[in-house]
């Protein structure tokens, strides 16, 4: 990175989700005058963590952060000076066994030997010596997906990260190798992948569930990957941030500051207007800013709203609003103040509670979920994850006390009978079949409750911007994926006809989930752009 320098500009951040406070970090810290403007008078977007109960911090969005860990954003923003601190989930995920069964749950270490182990007493040794070989595999495989996630893409980004894979790996029965057999099964489902290796379904249904919390079912074709990058969590497993979620964009505010960067939050931006070679930005408090470079960090659409109230050609932009798939929407989550952790029987809480729980024990129930949400019903039986990271971090619920995530897929932003998730009796009564999900493989937990914060795909939508209560912005699915994300034609994190506009956040490349890769490209992008015009740019 360079100092502050006389080829400095202005530049504007819309919007203060990781993504985008990624990208006006390293543009402060290159020597650019960066100012961040948030509708919202909580920084940081769906990263972002809040006190929902006397004393417990609870997280908005997203909690256990997985990718960016992996990108080398952390250490390049030197973000432990500014108070940034993980802790590792290990064991990074647990599944119970089915209830009433009797038989051993799974318990996913870090340590491949001891998760192997696990797998045997649970599911049998040919399943064991099945993951051991996944493992082995699809770590390096999904190192490169990490590497492709990690940059721009472009065709020649792209071929970098996969080139040097050895087609073996892809070899059947037959023994024959090639690149043809390896990229089908980089293109296969997951459901596909699981069935071609293990047996047990509870195994294949906790790893289909894990797949699965990017979005897309897995039966999706190219859904593979995603089961995939069960394997590198044994390399570096989810890190939970000391103090919540938050702890990351509070970090990342700290060094925007540091180098001279200004947050404006409660001031949300209302128009984009391009005036010769400079861009105006109205905000709803009567600003009118004018800027060298705007990074729209904001949902796709909102920024397309933005654009034509500044009066962008309005046919473009309503073709690009028919084209974007949004999706029915993901899911909704009960946060919880909770007297103790939940006892899954045949297991320690120290196996079970410092990683995701992933209650599903059989692939039909993610099925069935995904088809109600498409015909806008709820699922027949609500789908689980639950996380009670106050067993990692005490700092967020007081002593004595804990503090429990339940994430379900899928639940549709709209409901097909046409009631209204505004109504509380409809929100309360799915949270009520949430919590009995868990309370059937955790005998007792549901009185264990003493206070719930209910997100329906409604809520995330009005809290935190995510239209249509999609927490990816728009669908993971691969035709939405790397150079289709969210068009092509915007899938540079430009857009045509407005020079100087950037884009970042989950709308692009490489989409949802905690990863700041987005934002680290954009500002990449922006001092390409800039280049001529100054005596030095950052290099990695």
């Amino acid at each position: 990175m360079s100092g502050r320098d006389n080829g400095s500009r202005t530049v504007v951040v819309v919007g203060s989700g990781h993504n985008a406070l990624v990208a006006a970090c390293y543009l402060a810290k290159a020597g650019h005058r960066v100012e961040v403007l948030e509708r919202d008078t909580v920084l940081g977007g769906a990263v972002s963590t809040v006190e929902r109960f006397p004393g417990h911090l609870v997280d908005r969005g997203s909690s256990a952060h997985i990718m960016i860990r992996h990108t080398g954003i952390i250490e390049e923003l030197e973000l432990a000076r500014f108070g940034l601190r993980y802790i590792d989930c290990d064991p990074w995920a647990f599944a119970p066994a089915p209830a009433g069964s009797g038989t051993a749950p799974i318990v996913f270490h870090r340590d491949l030997d001891r998760t192997c182990a696990s797998i045997a007493a649970a599911c049998g040794q040919r399943d064991a010596d099945a993951y051991r070989r996944f493992a082995t595999v699809w770590g390096p495989r999904s190192a490169r997906v990490m590497r492709a996630f990690s940059g721009t893409p472009t065709g020649g980004h792209l071929l970098k990260s996969f080139w040097g894979m050895d087609p073996r790996e892809a070899a059947g029965a037959t023994g024959r190798a090639s690149g043809g057999a390896l990229s089908r099964e980089m293109m296969q489902s997951g459901d596909a992948l699981l069935d071609s290796l293990f047996d047990s379904e509870r195994l294949k249904a906790a790893l289909a569930w894990f797949g699965a919390q990017s979005g897309p079912p897995m039966s999706e074709p190219g859904s593979a990957p995603m089961v995939g990058f069960a394997a590198l969590m044994h390399t570096l497993p989810p890190g939970r941030a000391v103090g919540g979620s938050g702890a990351l964009s509070a970090a990342l505010v700290a060094r925007l500051e540091s180098d001279g960067g200004v947050v404006s939050p409660g001031d949300a931006v209302t128009a984009l207007t391009r005036r010769g070679d400079r861009w105006g930005v109205r905000t709803a408090s009567g600003r009118n800013l004018s800027a060298d470079t705007v990074i729209a960090g904001s949902h796709i659409l909102t920024t397309l709203n933005l654009l034509e109230q500044g009066g962008f050609d309005t046919a473009t932009i309503a073709d690009w609003r028919r084209r974007i798939r949004v999706g029915p929407g993901i899911g909704m989550v009960v946060r919880a103040a909770i007297s103790e952790l939940p006892r899954y029987p045949g297991a320690e809480t120290g196996e079970s509670a410092h990683g995701l729980q992933l209650l599903v024990t059989d692939r039909r129930e993610l099925r069935r979920a995904h088809g109600a949400a498409l015909a806008g019903d709820l699922p027949p039986r609500p789908v689980v994850l639950a996380m009670t990271f106050s067993a990692l971090d005490p700092s967020i619920a007081p002593a004595g006390e804990h503090q429990v995530t339940l994430w379900s897929q899928w639940h549709p932003y709209d409901l097909a009978d046409g009631s209204d998730w505004s109504a509380h009796a409809e929100t309360e009564a799915e949270a009520d079949r949430i919590i009995a999900e868990v309370d059937a493989l955790a005998p007792g937990f549901a009185d264990s409750i003493t206070q719930r914060y209910v997100q329906t795909p409604a809520d995330l939508e009005r809290e935190m911007g995510l239209l249509g209560g999609n927490v990816m912005h728009v669908e993971m699915s691969i035709d939405q994926m790397f150079m289709w994300r969210p068009l092509p034609e915007l899938a540079d994190q430009r857009v045509p006809g407005a020079p100087g506009l950037y884009l970042t956040g989950a709308s692009t490349h490489p989409g949802g989930g905690v990863s700041g890769a987005s934002g680290r490209s954009v500002a990449r992008i922006v001092e390409r752009d800039l280049r001529p015009r100054r005596l030095f740019s950052f290099r990695r």
